[in-house]
């Protein structure tokens, strides 16, 4: 595959995923074997059946409605294609992905977040998906100790604006 054609069928993948909120079209995008790693809290699935359960019961419906990705950066080799976005969201509803048996707080979270995608016959082949849990429990209130050494949504920020000092 071109990196163009990486690139268009990561797209394609995550409108799936957000937009259109589509289980099977997603899984059309992917090889037989596929996995997906949240690594942060080892969500995801490994294998097409694995992953339809994932994507339909905690992935897709699982979405807050304000979700938004904000693309950052984006690199592109032969067969890996790396995203790093801001993941912003309102804490409106269970999310057994990013937060297992953690309760609707209503709070705003924003975090980075990086994908690591990797390509194999013309379909995805797995995602590693990369994110500061660390940060996103700060910012529902569940880490509440100043003194730890933990920032929530000022490490959006700063990926954002470098000169941002928080």
């Amino acid at each position: 595959m071109t990196k163009d054609e990486l690139i268009r069928l990561w797209e394609e993948h995550t409108a799936h995923e957000f937009a259109t909120r589509d289980t099977a079209a997603t899984l059309e995008t992917m090889v037989e074997d596929a996995y997906v790693n949240h690594i942060p809290v080892l969500t995801g699935g490994y294998g097409k059946a694995a992953l339809a359960e994932f994507y339909a019961e905690r992935f897709i419906p699982a979405m807050p409605p304000d979700t938004t990705l904000t693309p950052v950066s984006r690199t592109v080799g032969e067969d890996h294609l790396v995203d790093e976005m801001l993941f912003s969201f309102t804490h409106t509803q269970e999310m057994p992905w990013m937060l297992p048996g953690v309760a609707p707080t209503g709070r705003r979270v924003e975090v980075p977040l990086v994908a690591i995608v990797k390509f194999r016959d013309g379909k995805l082949a797995h995602e590693h998906i990369y994110w500061d849990q660390a940060s996103v429990l700060k910012q529902i209130g569940l880490l509440t100790d100043a003194s730890w050494p933990v920032r929530g949504a000022e490490t959006a920020r700063k990926v954002l604006d470098p000169s941002y000092q928080g």
